[in-house]
């Protein structure tokens, strides 16, 4: 049985950042994210997951990875995979975080970890009051050039540069 969504709870780091580039970001001490992909035995990545942000949400109604406001003494990292807990409850212990991309902006920046999981059979679920629904989704399916679901916008101009990094920080198959 799927667990209850959690209530939105305000934490040290929620908040609206005016940027000197003009724009408004969410998060006192920056964003982060978790790009989590399930690997095949080959060990190349098939699959990520995906939320499908809460209509009320910032760009609601599209597909982005879990992620939110770094709280006050916590590492992007940890940012990362504390959200990816709350919003898709992703057991941050079959984790790997192989690398980290970073977005920076005047006054705030976006940490991407970029992970993999050890567990193949991993579950996740919306959790939350954030996420519609969460998955893992083919990448084959967002990396195209007609993505079958509308990407959030931030998420889809940094895809080809984490699939990069991705690829870069993958343990060498034996």
């Amino acid at each position: 049985m799927q667990r209850p969504p959690r209530p939105f709870i305000k934490k040290s780091g929620d908040g609206w950042v005016d940027c000197q580039c003009g724009n408004r970001h969410w998060g006192f001490f920056g964003a982060a994210g978790l790009f989590l992909v399930r690997l095949d035995e080959d060990g190349q990545p098939t699959d990520v997951v995906l939320q499908h942000r809460a209509l009320w949400s910032h760009h609601g109604g599209t597909w982005g990875i879990p992620g939110g406001a770094i709280m006050e003494h916590e590492t992007p990292v940890q940012g990362a995979l504390r959200e990816a807990t709350e919003e898709a409850g992703i057991d941050s212990t079959a984790v790997d975080v192989l690398t980290t991309h970073v977005f920076e902006h005047p006054d705030w920046s976006y940490t991407t970890a970029i992970a993999v999981t050890r567990r193949t059979d991993l579950e996740v679920s919306a959790t939350d009051m954030e996420s519609l629904e969460v998955e893992w989704v083919p990448l084959d399916n967002i990396t195209s050039d007609t993505p079958d679901r509308e990407l959030l916008p931030s998420f889809a101009r940094s895809l080809s540069t984490v699939l990069t990094m991705l690829h870069e920080h993958l343990p060498v198959s034996r």
